[in-house]
């Protein structure tokens, strides 16, 4: 079985059941909503007391639950840009505000990466009068870049001045 048929398999069994992503949730508990689903699509692995919980959940065998706790080949969006439109409009985000996003925090925080592995989401509804909006927060470390070189005399951009 591949990682692609196991993450099907979850998705048939919660449609026949009639399962919510909040009932998956608190079932399989103690970790972000985020990751657990983010696992039962195939895209972050489960701690092995959750993929335990998981298994039981959707009577797997043990080798679907040893796959659960496997690290799986994260980023496999089927096609660029993708084609399911919520999922595009993340895209568009990172297409048309990623130099922005770029500058502001690289003028903030120096030059680095904001982590995608230590990192936090929640989501939220947002009441509005022209419609319900979609809050999302995401908090992730800042890395610095490491610049090195062969002694301690490099300077901070990593190589020696002549």
């Amino acid at each position: 079985m591949k990682r692609e048929d196991l993450t099907e398999k979850l998705l048939d069994i919660k449609r026949e059941k009639g399962w919510d992503w909040k009932h998956i949730h608190a079932e399989i508990g103690g970790l972000s909503p985020f990751l657990i689903t983010a696992a039962c699509m195939g895209q972050m692995k489960l701690p092995k007391a959750q993929a335990k919980r998981a298994a039981a959940l959707f009577g797997l065998s043990e080798a679907e639950e040893r796959m659960l706790n496997e690290a799986p080949y994260r980023g496999s969006i089927p096609s660029l840009p993708p084609t399911d439109p919520l999922i595009y409009r993340f895209y568009e985000l990172v297409m048309v505000y990623g130099t922005t996003f770029k500058e502001l925090i690289q003028e903030e925080f120096g030059d680095g990466i904001m982590s995608a592995i230590d990192f936090n989401m929640d989501m939220a509804r947002e009441a509005n009068n022209k419609g319900d909006r979609v809050r999302l927060t995401m908090s992730g470390k800042f890395l610095p870049y490491k610049y090195y070189g062969n002694d301690d005399e490099t300077p901070e951009y990593g190589f020696k001045e002549k």
